[in-house]
This record gives C-alpha cells, structure tokens and sequence, in this order.
C-alpha cells in the first residue's frame, strides 16, 4: 500500500480540506460491485483547514473542527480536487454535519 503523504495546500477563509473514508470492496453473491455503482462513503477526515472567516468587524471566527476530526458530511458536499494522485474535498466548515466523536 503507498503511503499517504499531506498535500500541500493551504484551504482560504472557512474551507476544511478532507479525505473520505476508503470502502471495502464489496461482494455480495459472488458480484463485484463496481466503483462506479458503489455510494460515496459519508465520513471523512479533517485534514487542512483554512485561514478562517471574519466576522463583521473583522475578527477571525474559531473553527469547531480540527486536523484528525472524523466526520459526517453530506453525500454531494464540496468539491472533488485530486492531489498527490489522492481524492480529496474541499467545501466550507457549514458544510459538515457532525463530528463523530
């Protein structure tokens, strides 16, 4: 198995960087359910995080996730930006349902 590496990328204002949680490779009845029919996995890690949001007067908002955070996300949340031949996704801290703790 390669090792994962950090990327490299700094997320701006509220945006969290994540990486889904890998499926096991189902068979059911002896069928390999391809990746293309499999639903994407709902719980991710928090890997980056940005610089943060202000507020009206400009003072830096604290995120309520942090870098190792496992989380519920939604199944069509952010956006899907490849890095270091790895998945990951983008989207902004609203976007995050929960903290699984």
């Amino acid at each position: 198995m390669a090792k994962h590496t950090k990327p490299s990328v700094k997320p701006l204002a509220d945006r969290v960087l994540l990486q889904r949680f890998e499926e096991s490779e189902e068979i059911k009845g002896g069928i390999i359910i391809p990746d293309s029919a499999k639903e994407k996995p709902q719980e991710a890690k928090v890997i980056a995080l940005g610089t943060g949001a202000l507020d009206k007067d400009g003072k830096k908002l604290a995120f309520n996730v942090k870098v190792g955070d496992k989380v519920l996300i939604g199944k069509y949340a952010g956006t899907e930006v490849k890095l270091n031949d790895e998945i990951y996704l983008l989207l902004r801290e609203e976007e995050i349902l929960a903290v699984i703790e």
